[in-house]
Order: C-alpha cells, then structure tokens, then sequence
C-alpha cells in the first residue's frame, strides 16, 4: 500500500489507467446531511469505465468493484449506480459511487469537504474498469503535487486524464468532465489572430467573458459564477487552437515533450490564481466603485504583504488617522480548505478578514476553526446550500458584502 502521493502518482501513471479528479463538495461528502450516499461522478465518464451501467432498460444498474483508498489505507468492494428514476416516473438522473462505509470513509468524512481528490481507474486490455485506487489529499502540500501532473482542479469541474497515453488524449482529456463545448466555446475563426500567436492574458480572456456575459441585470453572484464558466470555456478553446496544431506535428525528442506539457500546465495553473479575483474587480468596476478612491485591487497593506482587495482604498489604509473599524479587506481563493490561513495577516489593521470562496461547503470543524480566526466566508448566493444548515446563516453573499463596502465611503 502506498503512502506517498508521488510515488502513488508514479505507480498510476501508466498506460491503462484513466484519471478522475475533484474537489468534494458539502454534497459528495456528509457536511452538510444531505445524505447523498457518495460522491457524485458525471455519467458520461462513469459510463466510460462501466460500460455495463449504461442500461436504461433496468432501473438503478449498477456495478460492484474493488476501490482502495490509498492515502488512508482503505479498501472495501463499492457499488457504481446510476439513479435513474427520472425514466421510470421519478425526477433523479445521475450516477455516484456508494457502499462507502458511512462518516468513516475518507471519501465521506464531513472534514474532507473541499479536499482534492483522485480516482484512478484499471481498465486494462479488457476497457472495463477491474479496480479503482483513490487518493484523497490530506492536505494543500498533496494537493499541489496532483495538480502539478494534471493542472488545476477547481470546484464543481471534474478533470479526466488518461495517463500514459498521447499529449493530445491527456491533456486535452483535462476539460470539463461535464459538457466539453459550452456556449462561450470560440470556434477559431472567432478568436482574434493576435491570440493564436500570443497567448493572450488572463486580463483578456475575463474581458472576453464580461463581453460575452454582459448581465447587466443579473445579481452580482450570479453574474460571477456564469462569467467565471463562460472565461474557463473561453480559455480551452483559446489553447485547444493554439496548442494541438503544434501536438500533432508530434515531437522528436521526451525533452520537447515535456517541455511544452509544462508550458500548458502552468499556463492554466496561472489563469486559475487570479481569475476569481479579476472577476470581482471586473464586477466592482461594473457596479461604480471607483478604483483607488472606494477600493484598492493588488496593493500593498504592509511591506511584503499584498491583500487582494482593500476596502475603502490602500491611501485610507495608510492614513493612521483612518478609523480601523472602517477598513475591510476582501480575499478570493477558489478554495479555502486550508488556504484560509494565508489571509491571516494580510493586513494588520483589520481584525475580521473577509474570504470570498467558491468551495462547495465547509465541514463545521472548519467552519468552526476559521470563525475562531476572526475569518468571514463571503459565498456566491446559488452555492450556499452546499453549506451545513447550521452554517448558512453566517455567511455573506457577495452582493451583501458590496453593500457593506459602499457605506464605508458613504
């Protein structure tokens, strides 16, 4: 049994293996008791390693296999279902693993909420699956070393990677496992030209999206989650045009290979560290906040620490005769299961740190452990319900957050 995530990466890197990664949600685990019975898997990629679940003709299929949870040392026989009641008088049409062992399960365990974690699936010469082994990280440090080999996994987007095989099929597998070509997909006549022969930056493509995604009308929450997934669509197409010209010319050597599989990787590891919070600028900016007067993006608060966005101006933070009750700070990390500590002391003279965050729920440990740290969760409105009940009261859409801001200068 393996106990180290690279060696683990190393002996499941090998032809035959295909890769399903996400972050657990408050859904997928038991954070916030909604008892689903295991985490959900998208259908089509299921129906890919199991073929025989694919079968409308019989209610609730499902398939038995050996899964081995290697990070905790947990092995048990599992059932794949497809729950298709919605064909049979129902309303529910999806697929998710169970028999999982309850809250003792790694996959299950409420503190597991916003971990990364990987399923690697043996389909062998036969292309159905004859065991899985999963990792489930424990911690920011494992999660980094997965998404190094696979690029970034954001929440709510499961990423496929077939290991072992072509360029093409891994890294082009690394879409959205839930629908590839959405409506913001560019076809290449659609891109500007300059992009197909500079990438272009993270700047552009948000730019991108807010002219695709207008919503003027729509409530700032909203208005954030639609245009972070028109960007992420418009962002693999840009690269798909870019980049497969120059994968199917092939490569002469591994060095090349390698070398431009990391040029893609860091690229998209890039574009998911600011995009969430070039977004909120973009939506500031929208909603008439004036830069520098009623908030500061990307400024300094104290040397060598660099608050996303301060609240009202990094000239109010500066100015000790500022009162320090009027200041607010506003982090964006995508996640927050244990990068909520970074925001700590990013700006000393502000007590309650506001975190915005598209994690999919919090275990109440974490919850917890966050408050205690004088850290407030800001939440889009429509991901809430991901959140324990007993949670839900306490956080703070970004819409309310904007209110509160504008009285600073009010």
């Amino acid at each position: 049994m393996l106990t180290d995530v690279g060696n683990w990466i190393v002996e499941m890197g090998k032809p035959g293996w295909v890769w399903f990664a996400k972050r657990l949600s408050g859904n997928d685990t038991l954070a916030n008791g909604t008892h689903q019975a295991g985490p959900y898997i998208p259908k089509d990629f299921l129906f890919s390693v199991f073929p025989a679940l694919n079968d409308r003709g019989k209610q609730n299929p499902d398939v038995w296999f050996e899964m081995c949870i290697d990070s905790y040392a947990d092995c048990r026989d599992v059932r794949a279902i497809w729950y298709n009641n919605k064909f049979y008088g129902g309303t529910r049409d999806e697929t998710r693993i169970t028999q999982l062992g309850g809250s003792s399960s790694p996959l299950l365990d409420p503190d597991s909420t916003g971990a990364l974690v990987l399923f690697a699936f043996w389909t062998g010469e036969s292309g159905t699956t004859e065991s899985c082994h999963v990792w489930v990280c424990r911690d920011e440090t494992e999660a980094d070393v997965l998404e190094e080999e696979i690029g970034p996994v954001e929440p709510g987007v499961g990423t496929v990677w077939k290991p072992g095989e072509a360029m093409q099929a891994s890294i082009f597998a690394g879409r959205p496992a839930t629908g590839i070509r959405g409506s913001c997909w560019l076809d290449a006549k659609e891109i500007p030209s300059s992009w197909l022969t500079t990438f272009p930056s993270g700047i552009n493509i948000v730019e991108k999206a807010v002219a695709m995604r207008p919503e003027s009308g729509v409530n700032v929450d909203r208005r954030l989650l639609n245009r972070r997934k028109c960007e992420y669509e418009v962002f693999l197409s840009v690269e798909e045009a870019v980049e497969l010209p120059y994968i199917k010319q092939g490569f002469k050597n591994i060095g090349e290979f390698i070398a431009k599989a990391q040029t893609i990787l860091q690229r998209r590891k890039a574009r998911a560290g600011r995009s969430l919070e070039l977004h909120v600028r973009a939506i500031l900016l929208e909603e008439k906040f004036n830069e520098d007067r009623d908030f500061s993006y990307d400024c300094e608060s104290e040397p060598n620490k660099r608050p996303d966005f301060l609240f009202p101006s990094q000239a109010a933070y500066k100015n000790p005769s500022y009162p320090s009750g009027k200041l607010r700070m506003l982090a964006a990390k995508t996640t927050c299961k244990d990068r909520w500590r970074q925001i700590l002391n990013e700006a000393d003279r502000i007590d309650v740190k506001h975190l915005l965050t598209l994690q999919e729920g919090v275990s109440e440990n974490q919850f917890q452990e966050m408050t205690k740290s004088n850290v407030r969760l800001v939440v889009p409105q429509p991901l809430i319900t991901s959140f324990p009940k007993s949670v839900q009261p306490h956080l703070q859409t970004l819409e309310s957050f904007m209110g509160d801001a504008r009285l600073l200068t009010a």
